[in-house]
């Protein structure tokens, strides 16, 4: 099984992940692209029993906007690390954060609000995908 380590900025809080992400893509939505502070968002999204803290749990910091999103960061340097999406049991850890796992990008969620066309071949999405509640529609690119 693959297992793949990844740090915040500063290295105070370390995480690791196992096997292999459930799906790999980028969100567009409003809330990304302000918490990432850029135009889009890479995620990797895991079962939560894959990812584990393994250092400095004491500086991890959650801050929650909307039930659908628990978003950890370090509180020593900011570093953005992971969101939890309970309603979805997946955890989106950002694919900067662990650069040992090779980007494979499938699909483009929330593209309906992207402020940077992507012209990939990848499938677009309105929203979400219907099994994630979305309206799985399609948009062009």
């Amino acid at each position: 099984m693959d297992k793949h380590k990844g740090a915040c900025f500063c290295g105070a809080v370390e995480i690791e992940v196992m096997g292999s992400p459930e799906a790999m893509g980028y969100c567009h939505c409003s809330s990304c692209r302000s918490w990432s502070a850029g135009p889009v968002n890479a995620f990797t999204l895991w079962k939560p029993d894959a990812v584990k803290v393994t250092k400095g749990q004491a500086f991890l910091g959650t801050y929650t906007k909307n039930p659908s999103s628990d978003r950890q960061f370090c509180t020593k340097c900011g570093g953005h690390i992971m969101t939890g999406h309970p309603g979805l049991g997946l955890t989106d850890v950002y694919a900067a954060t662990i650069p040992s796992v090779a980007f494979k990008p499938g699909v483009h969620v929330n593209y309906a609000e992207t402020v940077l066309r992507m012209k990939d071949g990848l499938p677009k999405l309105k929203d979400f995908p219907k099994e994630f509640g979305g309206s799985g529609e399609m948009v062009a690119e």
